[in-house]
């Protein structure tokens, strides 16, 4: 029996758009039906927006959504698009509300999914099904292939890459 699985979307850079005209990017509808057929998943995955908006204009409100659809789904497998600069605070949020039972991870991309072959988009959901699907429940961060407990991970600024706070203290 497949693992029902509910995918959250509240935007980031994982679903913008760029604008040839202006330059600018923005939003327009969430890429993950496409990305999950051209994958050929065959994964049992209901996908929900709540939210597209950039991850730096995300206030409690919006997180106070995020929680409360984690708390409130019939599913123990989710998975969250979220923009990667502030996606740490939305894990600890999460943490924080205690959800039993639950494997909640979120995922991010560093350049758009529609900028094609450069976007690491597509290899972050693919590893964040993967890890739904594998590990305890919990809050985690899945992000250049590694799954990060909520708490052991933060986004370096200068390379744009996730890495293991606990690694950098010892």
């Amino acid at each position: 029996m497949k693992k029902k699985i509910l995918a959250l979307v509240t935007g980031g850079t994982f679903d913008k758009e760029y604008d040839l005209i202006t330059g600018q990017l923005y939003f327009k509808d969430t890429h993950l039906p496409e990305i999950f057929k051209r994958g050929r998943s065959t994964l049992d995955i209901t996908v929900r927006t709540l939210m597209m908006i950039d991850s730096l204009e995300m206030d409690d409100q919006d997180r106070d959504i995020i929680v409360k659809n984690c708390q409130r789904s019939r599913f123990n497998y989710i998975i969250i698009t979220h923009g990667t600069d502030t996606m740490t605070k939305t894990a600890e949020t999460l943490a924080a509300a205690n959800i039993e039972g639950k494997t909640i991870v979120l995922i991010g991309a560093i350049i758009p999914y529609k900028f094609g072959m450069s976007s690491d988009g597509f290899f972050n959901l693919g590893s964040a099904l993967a890890f739904v699907q594998s590990k305890e429940p919990g809050v985690y961060i899945a992000m250049h292939g590694e799954c990060f407990d909520w708490d052991d991970c933060r986004k370096n600024k200068s390379t744009g890459y996730f890495e293991h706070i606990k690694k950098l203290q010892d």
